[in-house]
């Protein structure tokens, strides 16, 4: 009888995940709870096969974009976010340093890019930049994109002005994470609000420059937190070009550093998740990755995820060496995905995104 009871509730939960709400591949800025819970409560094969199957829909399930992420300023940040080594709250291992010299930028940009990496990313622990900082960061950008790099900054909060400013320069993508569900973001930050994060989104995209915005997950929330988290990433319109999911890396010293572990198979179920809602977001596989052995992480890239930092170092947390995660791709059959930059492909591009517009007002006028 029991077996009958499970196969009803398993029967539920793919009849919703597989309803008409959720037809392959398609962009949706409309997710209510109870559906990202349905697919939360999919069997995992089940969960597996959709994510793949809309994966392949959408990208090549054998290429994954490649990332370089370099502290440009660290430490000092007057924050309170529980999870970071660079806040000044708390008593961490961190040095603090400040603004590097652009030429110093600049060459850690041509090593990344002779190992691989086709877009790097710049962050500095700022709660904003300040007008004296962004001459600089400006000059960053410029220098970089001379490379033929794409180029990534997360700066903190942004003004509408300083958006504009960074998107002239050049700046492909920014950085700003939601970290948690709104929810849960009292008990992890109390320094800047949920709208705040949400306004320096709505900034970077009145720009003209790509969203990368995603969350961290094992923050001590709840499943109900990590499904709210991502119905926020999914109703943003457009969604996030880029949609990071970090494992929480424990820092001793924050208020985080005893937090429970995660549970593996919860955190691939965030990833199918994530790009069954985001079927045409390239969904990156970042911090945590080095407590991930690799069957986890061959796990994560047939759930969906398709871009990874390369690199030992994220920020000031530790990332598998450069050679090891060549010598996975390797073994996978994973190419990394190459910049398409002329100026035909960025038209297609912004062609695409208009047309999916349109699509998605269509959409929602609909139903």
């Amino acid at each position: 009888m029991s077996q009958q009871t499970t196969s009803a509730q398993q029967t539920t939960a793919n009849s919703l995940a597989s309803s008409s709400q959720h037809r392959l591949g398609e962009v949706r800025h409309n997710w209510q709870a109870h559906e990202v819970k349905a697919l939360f409560d999919m069997p995992f094969n089940d969960l597996m096969f959709k994510a793949q199957t809309i994966h392949r829909a959408n990208f090549n399930p054998n290429e994954v974009q490649v990332s370089t992420l370099l502290s440009i300023k660290t430490g000092a940040c007057p924050e309170d976010c529980k999870y970071c080594s660079q806040s000044s709250r708390y008593k961490t291992d961190i040095d603090k340093e400040r603004l590097m010299e652009v030429e110093k930028v600049l060459t850690a940009a041509k090593a990344a890019k002779a190992q691989g990496s086709t877009r790097f990313c710049m962050g500095a622990g700022w709660r904003n930049p300040k007008a004296r900082d962004m001459p600089l960061v400006v000059e960053m950008v410029k220098g970089v994109k001379a490379l033929g790099l794409e180029t990534c900054m997360t700066l903190g909060m942004l003004s509408a002005e300083q958006a504009d400013e960074l998107q002239a320069a050049g700046l492909d993508y920014y950085n700003h994470n939601l970290d948690t569900s709104p929810e849960h973001y009292n008990q992890i930050i109390t320094t800047r609000t949920y709208q705040d994060r949400l306004d320096t989104l709505s900034n970077v995209r009145s720009s003209g420059m790509k969203v990368c915005s995603g969350g961290i997950v094992g923050l001590g929330e709840e499943s109900k937190d990590r499904a709210s988290l991502l119905a926020q990433l999914a109703n943003l319109s457009p969604q996030p070009e880029s949609v990071p999911i970090n494992m929480l890396v424990k820092i001793e010293g924050t208020p985080l550093s005893d937090v429970a572990d995660l549970d593996h198979f919860e955190f691939i179920r965030c990833i199918a998740v994530a790009r069954i809602m985001m079927p045409k977001s390239h969904v990156r596989l970042s911090a945590g990755r080095d407590a991930m052995n690799e069957q986890m992480q061959a796990m994560c890239f047939l759930a969906g995820a398709n871009s990874i930092f390369y690199g030992c170092k994220l920020l000031t947390t530790g990332n598998p060496e450069a050679n090891k995660d060549m010598q996975l791709f390797e073994r996978l059959g994973i190419n990394t995905e190459t910049v398409a930059s002329n100026t035909e492909n960025e038209q297609q591009l912004h062609t695409a995104v208009s047309e999916q517009q349109h699509s998605d007002l269509f959409y929602n006028a609909a139903n």
